[in-house]
């Protein structure tokens, strides 16, 4: 049971790192129109250090920032801070190629209407849609289904937006100091008596990433710059890729399958981090090109911040070298 409250950071709250205020922009459903886009990156590039993150839940983080008030602003003028008291909370998880976006919507506004779900932890998470069912979302929609805690309790709902707000609700009053309903004894027994179960086939979560493209391409280690994509209306993705319109240049993006980049990402590392034990990026571009099957993962240190969902490979850094998980 966690005994202390989380300290995940927010949009305007932010997480003092070794290189400065770190902002978490929290993108529901991973959507932004070209305008949104234009805002973030610009913020990134005159407010912080020109480098935009993609996080493991479809968000943007901005780093060597010195105060959250004006990103907040220009944040709040083009719609993507619409509650400050909730902001940390709007974690919905979107299957990328689906056509969900307005559920998506239609759940952030429920979420963010309801006061007492303010004070949800900043992990608290939503997924929409089958191909990200299986990223361990708190509550998860795969069509009628409700999932809790990753996992199909057979619910059916009618109403999704009711449904998930309902059992954000009932999570909010059972989970005392937990972070996720996965830590609170009984909590998904509890809501799906509530909620009431169906006779349905169970759905079986899964995680599908999505194979680079032209207009499916992964952001190698999940860093973009400031000037990349002007103009671009893209969705992002939890596999640190991005959703763009046809014909968009790509330019020092992964848009091959067969690419040594595909599947590597890394956390942060130093300098950014004072708890990182190693420069994880730079190791990492030094071990590209090794064989790999399955997706690999570098952290500076034994939190593993930003391991992508599913069988990966880690390397943690111990401070002599890396221990390597499989």
């Amino acid at each position: 049971m966690r005994t202390h409250p989380d300290a995940c950071p927010g949009a305007v709250e932010l997480h003092q790192a070794a290189d400065g205020g770190l902002a978490r922009i929290r993108v529901p459903g991973g959507t932004l129109s070209a305008a949104q886009w234009d805002v973030v990156r610009t913020a990134a590039a005159e407010l912080g250090s020109g480098v935009l993150e993609l996080t493991s839940r479809a968000n943007l983080q901005i780093r060597g920032l010195t105060s959250g008030v004006e990103l907040g602003a220009r944040l709040r003028a083009c719609g993507l801070l619409p509650s400050d008291t909730h902001e940390r909370i709007r974690n919905i998880i979107a299957a990328p190629l689906d056509d969900n976006q307005a559920l998506v919507d239609a759940l952030d506004t429920a979420l963010c209407s309801d006061p007492s779900l303010a004070a949800l932890p900043g992990r608290f998470l939503v997924t929409v849609g089958a191909s990200v069912s299986g990223l361990g979302g708190d509550i998860g929609l795969v069509d009628d289904a409700l999932l809790l805690a990753g996992t199909d309790t057979g619910v059916r709902v009618d109403d999704p937006v009711d449904a998930v707000v309902t059992a954000a609700r009932l999570f909010q009053e059972l989970r005392g100091t937990a972070w996720r309903l996965s830590e609170v004894d009984g909590g998904v027994r509890k809501i799906t008596a509530h909620l009431g179960t169906s006779a349905a086939p169970r759905v079986t979560p899964a995680v599908t990433p999505v194979a680079p493209s032209p207009v499916t391409p992964g952001v190698p280690l999940g860093r973009l710059d400031a000037g990349q994509l002007p103009g671009t209306a893209l969705r992002l993705t939890p596999w640190r890729s991005l959703v763009v319109p046809p014909g968009t240049d790509t330019s020092g993006l992964i848009t091959d399958p067969a690419s040594p980049w595909h599947g590597v990402s890394a956390c942060t590392g130093k300098p950014g981090c004072a708890k990182s034990l190693s420069d994880v990026r730079a190791d990492a571009r030094a071990w590209l090109g090794t064989p790999h099957s399955r997706p690999v993962h570098w952290s500076g240190c034994s939190r593993r911040c930003g391991r992508p969902a599913g069988d990966v490979i880690e390397f943690v850094a111990t401070g002599d070298g890396y221990e390597e998980i499989r």
